[in-house]
């Protein structure tokens, strides 16, 4: 094939993403509609139900405070899940990456792509709790607008972590370890429920550690407009590990892909 007729590198990575959205939209409904009614369904049964004996939190109402804590965690699940178990079964059951190959993408397009993709899933369902707790006045607009973005490199950190745990699992069920033993426990500890300053002083090293914990800070200082410059070491926190685990990820995925 000449090589004027290879497709640009946008192309590529675009055709990786564009694959994903048509299966993500063929069911439009039925994926689409969870990200709105996940925050109602938690917000009435934990936000309200606490909000009855927690006031406020560091300085603002608990109900708030949880909400904005939302907007990071369900891109956190969704680029889990769409890069663990969408990844191991478009690998392993679908076979959907031979077909990919086929086509004149590389190895690191495909994945590149992938990760592209989980980041525009993780900005959409961002964006869909920010409507559901914009409209009920729980957060108000303002700079909160720019959380779906916070929301995106949730999508991208999480999604170059899971494929890196991807590329290690040989059976589907011992994501069930990725899921309960890492995920969860930072639901918990990473300043989402109640502030990373409320824990022991031994367990503030391992809660500043975990990669939840800092996207949490970023989305509180859109929400609530309160920067301080702990952000920038944050935000390098977040670019590091994403390079970093994105790298090793890639190349442990590129030998299973690679026969």
């Amino acid at each position: 094939m000449p090589s004027n007729s290879i497709p640009g590198l946008s192309h590529r990575l675009y055709s990786v993403w564009y694959r994903h959205m048509r299966v993500y939209t063929r069911n439009l409904i039925s994926n689409g509609l969870p990200p709105f009614l996940e925050p109602l369904i938690f917000l009435a049964g934990i936000g309200l139900g606490l909000g009855k004996f927690i006031v406020s939190m560091e300085g603002i109402p608990y109900i708030e405070f949880l909400a904005s804590g939302l907007l990071v965690t369900s891109s956190m699940y969704t680029a889990a899940f769409e890069c663990s178990y969408g990844t191991f079964i478009r690998l392993e059951f679908e076979r959907a990456y031979d077909g990919m190959l086929s086509a004149p993408i590389t190895v690191h397009d495909l994945i590149v792509g992938e990760i592209i993709w989980a980041g525009t899933k993780g900005f959409f369902f961002s964006f869909a709790v920010l409507v559901i707790v914009s409209v009920f006045g729980v957060i108000p607009v303002g700079l909160s607008l720019f959380a779906p973005f916070v929301g995106f490199l949730t999508g991208v950190m999480f999604a170059v972590i899971s494929l890196l745990v991807t590329s290690f699992v040989k059976n589907i069920n011992h994501f069930n370890f990725y899921m309960t033993g890492f995920l969860s426990p930072m639901f918990f500890f990473s300043g989402v429920v109640f502030p990373v300053s409320s824990l022991p002083a031994a367990l503030r090293p391992l809660a500043e550690a975990m990669p939840l914990t800092h996207v949490v800070r970023l989305i509180r200082a859109f929400c609530h407009a309160d920067f301080t410059p702990i952000l920038w070491l944050d935000l390098l926190y977040v670019v590091v590990v994403t390079l970093l685990v994105g790298h090793f990820a890639i190349r442990r995925l590129r030998r299973r892909l690679v026969i």
